[in-house]
């Protein structure tokens, strides 16, 4: 454990951390009808952080009915784009002047280094907010050329028209809690929506505060509201029938309880889900590089990333110099608190998933599988898994095949780079992927070949709010960022006009 000073925790975190939540609708904390309440636990300490509401259905039904009525009454959509994107503007403005405050809270909550939740949860998304928000004034249709031949001598015009597809629900998982629900909500809004946001039960914190800072950057009362809760709150809003657009991201299994649920009242949705991401490293790489590249594919945020580099393939006339170089740094890492900057390893979510990660590490070893790093247990309070790093791996194991979600890396050899592509696709998912050659032909050939929504060449990870991001097979169904963010936020009108 690193011994460097830790992040002192602001006043204005520690008085959050301590109110008596409700949920927020309409445009203020307002009073649950479920009387239960969920702990919310400190992954680094495995003390209690705080408490939140578990909503029940009538808490889900009032919250769809407020996002309604906001709707309806075109209180945001009729706003003029310019507005909307005016107010989306003030709203990463004032994400950044509580920024500090917003990473130590999620850092607080999740257990992520301070390093991650300043960089990325938040400085990532204030750029993500301010790339989105100017979609508001660039949704657009277009005219068609149409050839209807009757009645004969009538002049028709077509032209389509983007309209927003009405109330989202976003259901955000635990692993990049702010991020991942400004993902949801910043489209939604750019197109003209209305939404609740669910949290995912382990880390509701930063959501309840994001509707406090909407709120105060403009956006009406009623048009962004938090539901915090368990199953129940989740199954309700999945399946409510004032719901026009799910946006869930989280689990395969998770996902399709909520596809289904999705279809029995035709509401459309998108589904972010689960990988077991390859990265082949052919004969031609930079060692040094490969292993850093893995190190941070495979080992940020503690794994729990859904494109995390959990299976690394590497050509055997590099594999030993990669399984090594791999091993010795994660024998050498720290870990600590995610609010000590030095900690280069830091707590699971919960204790829950922290048993699902050792589960998985002991059936590895009951199955006689090659340990370089990791594999023992940790003597400190809180969450902790080591960093561990598994070699000379059967492409059959079960450490290749399932998803660990959490800082396990496997690593298998292969002598050709068709049989790496092979093993790179014989997989139920396909989220993403990442490849690593300096040999330009070979990585033009083989990327059209890989079976993942995103593949990286040489990097592993790096997101941008204009490039498109989603998953292949069971990784998903539609794409997040960009205009393909909007695109499934809005519904496509055709309108003819006989002239």
């Amino acid at each position: 454990m690193s011994n460097d000073a830790t992040v002192v925790v602001s006043d204005a975190v520690r008085a959050f951390v301590q109110r008596d939540f409700g949920l927020f609708i309409g445009g203020a904390q307002q009073r649950a009808h479920s009387e239960r309440r969920l702990d919310v636990f400190n992954p680094a300490s495995g003390e209690r952080l705080a408490t939140v509401v578990d909503a029940d259905a009538t808490d889900v039904d009032r919250a769809v009915s407020n996002a309604r009525a906001a709707f309806d009454a075109r209180v945001w959509s009729g706003l003029r784009p310019a507005d909307r994107e005016r107010i989306l503007l003030r709203f990463a403005d004032l994400l950044e002047a509580h920024a500090e405050d917003l990473a130590q809270l999620e850092t607080l909550n999740q257990g992520k280094s301070i390093n991650i939740a300043r960089a990325v949860e938040v400085g990532a998304t204030i750029e993500y907010v301010r790339y989105m928000a100017g979609w508001a004034t660039k949704i657009t249709g277009e005219t068609l050329d149409v050839s209807i031949p009757f009645p004969p001598g009538t002049r028709y015009t077509a032209f389509t028209r983007k309209e927003p597809i009405g109330v989202v629900a976003g259901i955000v998982p635990w692993n990049f809690p702010l991020m991942i629900a400004v993902w949801k909500l910043v489209p939604a809004l750019a197109a003209g929506c209305t939404i609740v946001i669910k949290p995912s039960p382990e880390t509701p914190l930063t959501a309840l505060r994001l509707a406090e800072l909407a709120l105060e950057a403009g956006v009406p009362a009623g048009v962004f509201n938090v539901v915090t809760g368990g199953r129940e709150c989740g199954a309700a809003l999945a399946a409510h029938p004032g719901i026009s657009k799910i946006s869930f991201t989280g689990s395969t299994p998770t996902g399709k309880l909520v596809g289904t649920a999705a279809v029995q009242n035709m509401t459309r949705f998108s589904l972010e889900l689960g990988g077991k991401n390859p990265a082949v490293m052919l004969a031609d790489i930079d060692v040094e590089q490969a292993i850093q590249g893995a190190l941070a594919g495979g080992f940020f945020n503690q794994g729990q990333v859904c494109a995390a580099a959990s299976r690394i393939y590497v050509h055997r006339s590099k594999y030993r110099q990669v399984a090594e170089g791999l091993a010795d740094i994660a024998n050498a890492m720290t870990l600590g608190p995610g609010l000590d900057p030095a900690a280069q390893i830091n707590p699971l979510v919960s204790a829950l998933h922290r048993d699902r990660v050792d589960q998985h590490i002991a059936r590895a070893q009951a199955a006689g599988l090659k340990f370089l790093a990791g594999g023992k247990p940790v003597d400190l309070p809180g969450y902790y898994v080591r960093p561990t790093v598994i070699a000379d791996v059967p492409h059959d194991a079960a450490i290749v095949r399932d998803e660990v979600f959490g800082p396990v890396l496997a690593i298998v050899p292969f002598d050709d780079p068709l049989e790496a592509l092979r093993l790179a696709n014989d997989s139920p998912y396909g989220l993403a992927a990442s490849l690593w050659s300096n040999d330009l032909k070979t990585v033009m050939n083989l990327v059209p070949q890989i079976e993942a929504g995103t593949v990286w060449v040489n990097c592993h990870v790096p997101l941008d709010p204009g490039m498109p991001f989603g998953g292949f097979k069971q990784s998903g169904i539609g794409r997040e960022f960009g205009k393909y963010a909007i695109e499934g936020f809005t519904e496509t009108k055709s309108v003819c006009i006989a002239h």
